[in-house]
Parts: structure tokens; C-alpha cells; sequence
């Protein structure tokens, strides 16, 4: 789905006009269903302000909003073909079912993958046993990682912290 479509979808789910979002984001009362009209559409597309903005009022994260392009079917595919390389997404067919897995010994970025899955999977179980309901489940969707409790996100630090770091212990760095 583009990013249009989103915006749309996530708008509705939320009960909101067009105008109600534009006006949200900043824009003048007189044209905001019209520019975000454009944005819905796929006329233009949101800068990274715009976008963190519309994420902000929508409440859910900007991931939620800019995925990619899956319009398509053969984009659709060629999604998942890039899934297989870049993390070993396999397909495969179980009672009759066509699935999808993980090979985890693709290396570390199938094995993140895997546990990403995992987490998922606990929080759709949930929902079929009814231990949360469905506005709690799309809450940890559209909010990931952010909910996620499965895994320790850590945010790495900036090139200048790093060199500043470096520069504080770079006598104990030396080596005889």
C-alpha cells in the first residue's frame, strides 16, 4: 500500500475528515481536505516532517504510514522476493497451505527477523484467546517496536558521540 493509502486508511479508522486532518497538521482551514486530498491520492508525496506529523495526529509511528509499495501484485512479489534474499524468507507448502518461514542460518538479520515474527505471533495469539482485544492488538501494530516487549531495542549512537567517546579513552585504546 502506498503511503496515500495509508494516510487514508488509518484517517477513517480514526473517524476523521480530511479537512479535521489537515487542519491538524498545519494546514489553512480553506484548502487542508484539499491538500491532503493529494496526499491521499498519491499526487504528492509527504516529506519526512509532514509524514512524522500525520503520524502524530493518526497515533500510530511513522513506519505505519510510509511502507513500502505494494500496490501491485508483482510488487507484492517482488517484495518478498526481496524478503528471501535479504533474510532467507522461504516458501513452502504444510497440510495442503502455502507458507512462509524464516531460515534463521541465513545469519543475523534472518534470526531478528524470526524473533520479530515471534512477537507477532504472541500478540495475535493473544487476540484469538481473547487476552486482548483488537484495538490493543492494532495499538502494538501500528505503534512497532515501540510496544514490543519481546526484545531490547537500543538506539545506536550518533558518529559524534562515538568519536567523543573514542577521544576520552584513546590512551586506554593504545596498545604496547
Amino acid at each position: 500500500m502506498a503511503i496515500g493509502e495509508r494516510i487514508h486508511f488509518f484517517r477513517l479508522m480514526r473517524g476523521m475528515t480530511q479537512k479535521y486532518l489537515g487542519t491538524a497538521v498545519g494546514f489553512p482551514e480553506r484548502s487542508a481536505d484539499v491538500r491532503l486530498a493529494q496526499y491521499e491520492t498519491g499526487s504528492r508525496k509527504p516529506k519526512a516532517d509532514l509524514t512524522a506529523a500525520l503520524a502524530q495526529v493518526l497515533d500510530v509511528a511513522p513506519q505505519a504510514l510510509d511502507v513500502p509499495d505494494i500496490d501491485s501484485y508483482i510488487g507484492l512479489m517482488h517484495t518478498l522476493f526481496t524478503l528471501e534474499d535479504i533474510y532467507g524468507l522461504t516458501v513452502s507448502e504444510t497440510d495442503g497451505e502455502v507458507c512462509l518461514k524464516v531460515n534463521k542460518d541465513k545469519g543475523k538479520d534472518a534470526a531478528e527477523l524470526l524473533k520479530m515474527l515471534y512477537a507477532w505471533k504472541e500478540q495475535a495469539d493473544k487476540l484469538s484467546a481473547g487476552e486482548i482485544d483488537r484495538e490493543q492488538y492494532d495499538q502494538w501494530r501500528y505503534h512497532y517496536p515501540k510496544y514490543d516487549t519481546t526484545q531490547l531495542w537500543a538506539k545506536v549512537p550518533s558518529q559524534e558521540l562515538s568519536d567523543v567517546l573514542v577521544e576520552q579513552f584513546k590512551d586506554q585504546l593504545k596498545t604496547d
